[in-house]
């Protein structure tokens, strides 16, 4: 329990981040929309890996090597794990499925240290959470998801596992359905899972030559780019790679200012991909980061990193556009919204990633308008009056908010002081989710639950206020990624081609024909969140599995079907 002189200076350390927040804000647009609602006062753990199902449940996941965590494991069942630092025998849990429904949790079952590490969802809809750190470097997790009433779990594969021990790597689903999983800590390979009979790993000399004395280059950020390559972006530099091949094909030119992968701690997205040019054009945005330096010398507290690089990286003269955040921010998480938008969440405007390496938290969201004119791209949102710096996480969930939890900036669970750990869970809701709003936002009729790869389908939505004539209501597909450090990997949104809705006879019921993307290099095999987009109101999704129905592979299969769960046993 904290002594009286501990709170008050954990009260004045919250008091001194919002008013500087404030302050750095003041200026700026500022419209201080949206809303925050605590969700839950104690998820049992501090996630730092975050992904949600298309049971429309969280999962939250934290390390293992911690001691015990603030919730029991069911039954009396205890984990003896002889390798952890703090605990050999552990009776907690360190993962827990979240239901945001009623606002639950219920604890999961890991056995291996699951510390900054990596994962993806298979296109069955099975979240695959890879590596770790000490015993858990080559381990393979799967769960397969369920709804919150029923008892799925993590299954520890027997038969598969990395090849190179990897910590701090990024995942990507790939367009057969397998996923690619690309560097981690002083390992400068990439290998795919599941692999190929006789298939190892592949040296990428990128990942040795963007690592420097302090790193800045673990969690690369790596997007799949609709020709089938990838963008891969560590440190400052970034290169397309035909994985296939294991050739570089382009390299683009440096961004300019600060590191901005960990331990420095910007983010990146790919902006909305869109039919309207034949998904060619490609543009990927980089925000934030740490000063160099402020890794190894945290007590100086350097300011973080205040530019975004926006690029074309499809171009014939690919570079970087500059821009300026509202603030400085390092570990912001950027969440690609149903309306196109990007937010920017969470973060610290001082130091860097690291247990106790940085200060002033952010507190305000904003929101990049990617169509806006330079300099009138960012809005500043509501602030939070919770801190969420190192470990902390955000997802964007079916209903249109935005799921914020975890942030612990300790080596053990910590509840004193400044910037204790954190175990609440809150939520973001955008401006556009406001009561205000309810007539014009869409709501779904009936929808497919599988899109096939070119096809064109109807959907039917209800509007409460009639369209006027030349209204376009846009479908956006999105991508549930896994989030941790401050990188959503496999984080994809498509604007669908549409059709202007068209009155069924119904009253406030309007048919919508929509072309599904073209191929699965577009949008990987998998489930997606379906939004309906009117004029910046979206409706609340529902899911739909992208796939073709040429595609063999099991879990592919699974997505299009009544198939069994695919695992890796």
């Amino acid at each position: 329990m904290k002594t009286d002189t501990e709170g008050m200076l954990a009260r004045l350390v919250l008091l001194l981040a919002v008013t500087q927040s404030v302050m750095l804000v003041m200026g700026q647009a500022v419209t201080g929309g949206g809303s925050w609602r605590l969700l839950l006062e104690n998820a049992g753990i501090s996630t730092m890996h975050t992904a949600v199902t298309r049971f429309n449940t969280v999962i939250f996941l934290d390390r293992t090597n911690i001691g015990e965590s603030q919730i029991s494991l069911p039954n009396g069942r205890c984990r003896n794990q002889p390798q952890e630092q703090k605990a050999t025998r552990d009776c907690s849990a360190h993962s827990v499925m979240f239901d945001p429904s009623a606002n639950t949790v219920r604890p999961l079952f890991i056995f291996t240290d699951t510390w900054c590490s990596s994962g993806q969802f298979f296109p069955n809809g099975t979240l695959v959470q890879t590596g770790g750190d000490n015993e858990g470097l080559r381990k393979v997790r799967t769960l397969n998801p369920c709804l919150a009433s029923e008892t799925c779990d993590w299954v520890e594969s027997n038969s598969t596992s990395l090849q190179n021990g990897r910590w701090y790597s990024s995942n990507q689903l790939l367009p057969d359905g397998r996923m690619i999983v690309v560097g981690g800590r002083q390992i400068f390979t990439y290998e795919f899972i599941p692999r190929r009979a006789g298939e190892g790993t592949f040296e990428l000399p990128f990942l040795r030559q963007t690592n420097d004395v302090q790193n800045d280059n673990y969690y690369p950020f790596v997007h799949l780019l609709p020709d089938g390559r990838l963008y891969i972006f560590a440190n400052r530099d970034s290169i397309l790679l035909d994985y296939g091949t294991n050739t570089v094909v382009r390299t683009y030119p440096r961004i300019p200012g600060e590191p901005r992968n960990y331990p420095s701690a910007g983010s990146s997205v790919m902006l909305p991909l869109e039919a309207g040019n034949n998904y060619t054009d490609v543009e990927i945005l980089v925000c934030g980061g740490a000063r160099f330096g402020a890794f190894h010398n945290s007590r100086a507290q350097f300011g973080a990193s205040q530019t975004c690089g926006r690029m074309l990286v499809t171009g014939s003269s690919p570079q970087w556009a500059m821009e300026d955040m509202p603030t400085r921010r390092c570990m912001g998480d950027m969440i690609l919204l149903p309306t196109a938008d990007v937010l920017i969440i969470n973060g610290a405007q001082n130091g860097s990633q690291g247990w106790g390496f940085a200060s002033v938290p952010v507190l305000n969201p904003v929101a990049y308008v990617p169509g806006n004119a330079p300099g009138a791209r960012f809005l500043t949102y509501r602030a939070s009056t919770i801190p969420r710096m190192y470990h902390a996480t955000a997802v964007l969930i079916p209903d249109g908010r935005v799921l914020v939890a975890g942030s612990n900036t300790h080596q053990f669970y910590t509840f004193t002081g400044a910037f204790p750990t954190e175990l609440r869970v809150e939520a973001f809701s955008p401006p556009y989710t406001a009561a205000v709003y309810s007539s014009r936002r869409p709501r779904f009729i009936s929808y497919p639950h599988q899109v096939r790869y070119g096809q064109t389908f109807a959907v039917v939505i209800g509007l409460a206020t009639a369209p006027s004539n030349g209204t376009v209501v846009n479908l956006n597909l999105v991508s549930c990624p896994f989030t941790t450090h401050s990188f959503a990997q496999g984080q994809r949104l498509l604007k669908l081609g549409v059709t202007p809705p068209v009155a069924t006879g119904v009253a406030q019921q309007y048919r919508i024909t929509v072309t599904a993307p073209p191929r699965a290099t577009v949008a990987p095999p998998s489930y997606y969140m379906l939004f309906a987009n009117n004029n910046g109101l979206p409706s609340r999704a529902v899911w739909a599995c992208a796939a073709d129905a040429s595609e063999k592979w099991q879990f592919i299969e699974a997505c299009l079907g009544d198939s069994e769960p695919f695992q890796l046993m």
